[in-house]
This record gives structure tokens, sequence and C-alpha cells, in this order.
């Protein structure tokens, strides 16, 4: 909703982007976009063994939206531009107002992260229902004699009775062919979903009874909430050293930036692994989907990686770290040759072989 600190989070979180934060309401227009490096321990190991030319991490994309009114299906404020929007993304993180300050307008009236959350759910249960019954008056003039279209068709008005019973599409968990059934429509409550509970300063480490009551809320929908003061978030990007990080970590008893905790959280939400590639040259990280087998995996490089796939050597990364690299792991049977039905796993150091 507007004016729950969602500038102000996407400027701490953002490395190539700053959005304008102020106390006025659709401050946020055009959405803001930064690409944001995701913040892996290991890269470090893994460096302090190769001493390569340079380190570069995995990232990931985030991107500041207007907020969102009651009405906003039918118009209300920025309305239809805010959900074109947030239909091209991958997942929703919903920052949530869980502080009191009188000087920060607030038009529904008394703090309440459950009402809040309800109003946005609504909100975007509209929209889907809007899409659905289009599709489902498309569908009905061919499925009559089309068994796939009738397929199709039966998922659209389970999708339709599900959102008349004001629940999200995400609930119903639709795989394989029902998933692709309503895949065109880019739905917006079939998104997953993380909450952040923007919580007032003193409330930091323990939380308070308004992310307590959103968190009882999230863990009835298996969905998770990460509590956090997104001002003292942008305060800490804003320290050129990491003395001084580490100085303002102390004073409010932070071990990490609860940014580091969003990107990590955001990360598996949707289901993403990293692997290493470890040269001389360049210690990486990279993103692919969980699941991907070592020809997909090699794709992120270059596609002609995975047209030209031959084989990939495999070092696990606790092995890599133990052995103290490539050349020991060799050595004690620890690098793996595998073909193209290998399933890549989180951490592994990957090295492809390809034809060109």
């Amino acid at each position: 909703m507007p004016n729950v600190g969602k500038s102000t989070l996407f400027n701490a979180v953002s490395n190539s982007a700053k959005a304008q934060a102020s106390n006025y309401r659709f401050c946020t227009i055009e959405p803001n976009v930064g690409l944001v490096d995701v913040p892996d321990y290991r890269l470090d190991k893994l460096s302090e063994i190769v001493q390569p030319n340079r380190i570069v991490p995995t990232a990931i994309e985030f991107v500041d939206i207007a907020g969102l009114v009651k009405g906003a299906a039918k118009g209300e404020g920025l309305g239809n531009k805010f959900l074109a929007n947030i239909r091209e993304v991958d997942a929703i993180i919903h920052v949530v107002r869980c502080f009191e300050d009188e000087n920060i307008l607030r038009d529904e009236g008394a703090i309440n992260p459950i009402s809040d959350k309800e109003i946005i759910d609504t909100e975007l249960q509209l929209k889907d229902m809007e899409s659905v019954e289009k599709k489902i008056s498309r569908t009905e003039k061919v499925a009559k004699n089309d068994t796939k279209q009738k397929a199709i068709l039966d998922v659209l008005v389970k999708c339709k009775s599900c959102l008349n019973e004001g629940k999200n599409i995400r609930s119903l968990n639709l795989q394989g062919e029902e998933l692709e059934a309503v895949a065109d429509l880019f739905l917006l409550t079939g998104k997953p979903v993380l909450y952040v509970a923007n919580v007032d300063e003193a409330s930091i480490l323990t939380g308070n009874k308004y992310s307590e009551a959103l968190t009882e809320m999230a863990v009835g929908e298996g969905a998770q909430v990460i509590v956090m003061n997104n001002n003292i978030e942008a305060q800490i990007t804003e320290l050129d050293s990491d003395e001084d990080k580490e100085m303002f970590f102390s004073e409010y008893g932070l071990t990490e930036p609860g940014l580091n905790r969003l990107i990590r959280s955001a990360y598996q939400l949707l289901e993403l692994i990293t692997y290493f590639t470890a040269g001389v040259q360049e210690v990486r990280a990279w993103t692919i989907q969980k699941g991907w087998k070592a020809p997909q995996a090699a794709s992120v490089i270059h596609t002609d990686f995975e047209k030209g796939f031959i084989k990939a050597e495999v070092i696990g990364y606790d092995d890599f770290i133990q052995l103290g690299g490539e050349v020991a792991a060799r050595e004690k049977g620890k690098l793996r040759i595998e073909g193209k039905e290998y399933v890549v796993n989180d951490g592994d150091v990957m090295h492809f072989r390809f034809n060109v």
C-alpha cells in the first residue's frame, strides 16, 4: 500500500538505481528497477583459494512499483497501471506497515497489517477474476468439440471458484498442464509472495504486535515474513566502510543487514540455486532454476554451451573448500565427470566441455 516504506526499502536494496522516497501517495509512478547482488559467503571462500583477478556475484532484479489502494482493480489510484506492471514480475514482496508514525500519511485509519494485506489480496483477486472470466467466455465457445480446450475450461472454472471464495490462485498449487492452462493470464495471485514487516526501530530484533499478527497470518498460507526497519537498512547502505557498518550492527544488535536475509529469501522463493565457475580469471556465481540439468546450466554462460554440450567437470563446494582447490580434488577423486542428465546441485563448482 502507499507510504509503507517500499521505495525506502528499494533504495536500500538496490545497487544500480535510486527511487524517490517521499511522503505522498503515488510518489512512485513508473517502476524503478534495480539489479541487486545476491550475498553469498561461498564466493569469498572460493576466492581465497583460487586468488582470481575478479569476483562476480550473481544478481536478482528488484522492481519498485507504485502503491495499491482499495478500488485499484476498478481504476482507483494508479489502478490498472500498477496491475500491468506487477504482471511482469516472477514473485511479489509485499511490504506491510507495522509501525506507528503520525507524520506518515495513512488514509486507512489505525495501523492494521492484516486489513492492509486483505485489501491487496482482494484487489489482485478482482483483477484475476476479470482475466479468468474473459478467458472462460472465449474458451466455452470452442470447448464443446475440443478435448484440450475442455480441460483448459475445467482449470479456469476451478480458478474462478477459488477466487469467488476469496482465496488466492497459489493456494490451488497448480502443476503441469493445469499451470499451462492459465500461464498466458499471468495471474497475480498465482505468484509466490514474501512479506516484509516494516517495524519501528525499537522492534527491529523482537518484532511487535503488528509483525506478530502478520506472521501468524503468513504461516497459515505457507509464506515467510522478514522483520526489518527499512530506514535503518537504508542508512546501512550509505555507510562507506566495513568498519562503520560493523559499529552500526553492534549498536543495533544486528549480525548482518536485514537486506541480506531479504535477498536470500527472494532467491529461495523463486526456487533459484547457484553454481560456480572458478578460475584465475574470475570466480563467478551463476543463477539457475532448481532441478536444471547440466546442459541447461551451461546455457546461462552461453547458449552455445548448451547446444554443443559434451560433459561437465563437477566438484562439490564442500570438497573444493576442504581439499583446497581443483588440483587436490582431482587427485582425491572428488572431481566427477557428469553427462547431460546430471541435475546440478546448489554450490557445485563446474567446468563445461563443449563443441563449438
